[in-house]
């Protein structure tokens, strides 16, 4: 049996998860996750709040796994992409564990870990993958010993164009319930505005800062909120599901996936399955348990890595603020435990 503590510190939350490469695999979630009291976050903040907490979740952890570190065969830490202030706690911790406890240390990248927790827990092997969330919007797809990236935002992210327009207009936070974004919960009720708003695909790329200008115009101008949630909400949406169907057309597979914080949305899932369906395809979104970040899925891609050889020498482990998912090499690609 092969055991790898993951740790995750990319944005707003301190996650360490532990796995195994035999049943039940998942041995420990624990995380604590910062919320500002208002406005957006501040990287220095996090960087505090993750100073304080690391700990008592690496400890946490363990108890859940009834695991000592000396247990531990490997530890997996986020180099990337994020916030350089969270980042550097996360990689801080996981350097002082792997040169104290002298075990091998696993570089992994914060997006290939939401595309391999989303295989793991849906059992699909080779998905086209929509990855959407708070800083990211990718559509990525194996090929080359490597994930290609088929279109991104070339602005702001899917979750931020949201949470930007619901803290613009008094709605959030909290942002997120049981699957209902707070744009979802006002749009409840609303219709689609005729008004010409930008619907922006540029080839396979998307751009969202547009539309959200342009929303924001017509909510200082007096139109009805939940018309204004809707007509985002369904334009955005069908820009990130158009581009995920051209590129399952050209790759020609037979499998979608859905991951990233943004990933529990309901809404999103239900146009996802039936674009899915229109391709005869197979659509299965990320365990929502682990759509937001998390350890697991560090520990999870970094078990992966460590069995085919992959790790960094804790003195070289450095930060990559803007590590792209198209940079990485996967040479355990497609493995997976309990495949």
């Amino acid at each position: 049996m092969t055991i790898v503590l993951g740790i995750e510190s990319t944005a707003h939350t301190f996650g360490v998860g532990i796995v195994s490469d035999e049943p039940p695999y998942i041995l420990a979630d624990a995380r604590r996750q910062y919320v500002p009291e208002k406005g957006g976050i501040l990287p220095r903040e996090v960087a505090h709040f993750f100073s304080r907490v690391a700990g008592e979740v690496v400890g946490e952890a363990l108890s859940q796994a009834g695991l000592r570190m000396g247990d531990v065969d490997a530890i997996a830490v986020a180099l990337g992409p994020g916030m350089g202030p969270a980042l550097r706690v996360g990689a801080t911790v996981a350097r002082a564990l792997a040169l104290h406890f002298r075990k091998p240390l696993v570089p992994v990248n914060h997006a290939v870990a939401h595309i391999e927790v989303a295989r793991f827990t849906t059992g699909l092997e080779d998905p086209v993958a929509l990855y959407v969330a708070g800083g990211n919007t990718t559509v990525v797809s194996f090929q080359g010993g490597r994930y290609r990236v088929f279109g991104e935002t070339e602005d702001i992210a899917l979750g931020n164009l949201l949470d930007t327009f619901a803290r613009e207009v008094g709605i959030a936070p909290p942002y997120v319930v049981k699957g209902m974004h707070a744009v979802d919960i006002c749009a409840e009720g609303g219709s689609f505005l005729e008004e010409a708003l930008p619907y922006v695909v540029k080839g396979q790329d998307v751009s969202f800062s547009g539309l959200l200008t342009a929303v924001l115009k017509l909510y200082r101008k007096g139109y009805k909120l939940s018309d204004l949630c809707y007509t985002l909400r369904e334009i955005a949406f069908s820009m990130v599901v158009e581009v995920t169907e051209r590129c399952l057309a050209h790759t020609g597979k037979k499998a979608v996936t859905l991951t990233g914080g943004v990933a529990a949305n309901k809404v999103l899932n239900e146009k996802m399955d039936s674009m899915a369906r229109l391709h005869g395809a197979i659509y299965k979104p990320v365990d929502v348990k682990y759509s937001g970040d998390n350890g697991v899925m560090i520990a999870i891609t970094g078990l992966a890595a460590y069995k085919a050889g992959v790790t960094i020498d804790p003195r070289r482990a450095f930060i990559r603020q803007r590590w792209r998912i198209d940079e990485v090499d996967l040479p355990w690609y497609p493995w997976m435990p309990g495949r």
